[in-house]
């Protein structure tokens, strides 16, 4: 069977995504999947810019409103639904649209290479964890003698990473990069075409200090409100951000413009985190919307997607 083909659009946050991605998916009659770990929880609307009502009525959107905030949901959950949702569309011979700015999970559903030997060993795990909490340096130190290629995209920090990798490693006897590159290679279901967009910084700032203003103004003090009403308990989808700052004002922590300010530079930063994920992937094809009109990128985007469908798969 031919790979799918799938249109990828990536970027920061108030990039500019969801324009680009309703007006192409309207001009080829596509459907929008949503790659967004936070636009997976009902009743967080405002503080994710999640699709509204005459969006959603302009192109279906997939993936949207999947769980409560209090329900556990993560990247292979995620993969699961995605894949769902690209299989009814090539049976109906739709378009797809992948768009968002949670890069971890376009890569776990397009490369496929996240979760390789995904059975755990709770053995080997306890132990690991066990090392973890007495000398958790030490972690590092052997996974730099077993599976260095690991160890130098990981943080000596990120110990939930690093044994993770070290359980993988002590249960195949392959390093876990190992596993990931040969799975990379393997043939995908899906053929990918990757549009990234971006701006100068400033400008992309900007934005973001703007998208937040909105959002106070659209009530997302009053959506926080509810949502901790509701979930008392403070599910980790209230720890996200736009949620957590929001809190901090609702629980008399900090003033309003104070959590404000907090929010916006906890933006920029994750704007800036998420460029440096995508940047990692090279089949990006990037336009900077600083420089060129939204008409203009709109209109090479549609000539790239209509030369690529032409080629075989």
């Amino acid at each position: 069977m031919a790979q799918q083909k799938i249109l990828v659009i990536v970027g920061p946050t108030a990039v500019g995504k969801t324009e680009l991605s309703l007006d192409v998916a309207e001009r080829f009659g596509g459907e929008i999947i949503s790659a967004d770990s936070m636009q997976v929880y009902r009743g967080m609307d405002i503080g994710t810019a999640k699709a509204g009502r005459e969006e959603r009525a302009r192109v279906v959107h997939h993936l949207l409103d999947v769980v409560e905030p209090d329900e556990s949901f993560n990247v292979a959950d995620y993969v699961a639904l995605a894949e769902e949702v690209l299989q009814n569309l090539r049976e109906r011979g739709v378009m797809p649209l992948l768009t968002g700015g949670t890069g971890l999970y376009i890569d776990a559903l397009l490369k496929g290479f996240l979760f390789p030997d995904a059975s755990a060993d709770p053995n080997i795990r306890a132990r690991l964890e066990e090392q973890a909490e007495h000398d958790p340096l030490s972690l590092f130190q052997e996974l730099e003698d077993v599976d260095p290629a690991s160890a130098e995209r990981l943080h000596p920090n990120d110990l939930r990473r690093i044994i993770r990798a070290l359980e993988v490693y002590y249960r195949t006897g392959e390093p876990i990069s190992v596993l990931q590159r040969r799975q990379e290679a393997e043939d995908s279901p899906y053929d990918p075409l990757y549009i990234g967009l971006n701006r100068d910084r400033q400008e992309l700032y900007n934005r973001v200090d703007l998208r937040v203003d909105q959002m106070i103004q659209e009530g997302l003090v009053e959506e926080v409100e509810g949502l901790l009403n509701a979930y008392p308990e403070q599910p980790t989808a209230l720890q996200a951000l736009g949620y957590k700052e929001i809190a901090y004002y609702l629980r008399g922590e900090m003033t309003l413009e104070e959590a404000v300010e907090l929010l916006k530079r906890d933006t920029r930063r994750y704007a800036k985190r998420q460029i440096s994920w995508f940047k990692r992937n090279k089949a990006i094809n990037w336009f900077n919307l600083t420089e060129t009109s939204a008409v203009s990128v709109r209109q090479a985007v549609c000539s790239l997607w209509e030369e690529f469908c032409q080629e075989p798969s």
